[in-house]
């Protein structure tokens, strides 16, 4: 375990990151929380906790707090304007994700969870009772 630890830490010194889903994808996300880590790709999924008002400054997201099953939280901004709505969104509902993890105190911020259409990003999606959007 230590090693697998060790070996995180040292993948997410060099960026862009890609960590694959896996059942340690919580341990990835943890260790780029503890790191301070921006522009980290990640996978994962958990728990709805709480849908948040949109975010109406420039381009639109809706916004949502997931709780890994770790205990870890994360804020998801999902961009509207280049992706669907996530329809019937609720708390506890389990989503997956995949898309950029920024660094924030609060446990940070999963966004690009869609297409780029200038492909400056590998692109994201989020799946919610059986539909991707992206």
């Amino acid at each position: 375990m230590v090693l697998l630890t060790v070996g995180l830490a040292i993948a997410l010194l060099q960026k862009p990151v890609e960590v694959p889903v896996s059942s340690n994808q919580d341990l990835a996300i943890e260790a780029a929380f503890r790191h301070q880590r921006h522009n980290v790709r990640v996978r994962g999924h958990g728990i709805v906790m709480r849908v948040l008002a949109d975010d109406l400054k420039g381009s639109r997201h809706q916004r949502f707090q997931v709780e890994l099953s770790s205990g870890h939280t994360l804020l998801i901004a999902h961009n509207i304007d280049l992706a669907p709505r996530i329809q019937r969104l609720k708390k506890g509902d389990r989503v997956e994700f995949s898309g950029e993890y920024e660094y924030n105190p609060k446990g940070g911020i999963i966004h690009w969870t869609h297409h780029d259409p200038k492909n400056r990003h590998p692109g994201g999606w989020i799946k919610h009772q059986g539909v991707t959007d992206q």
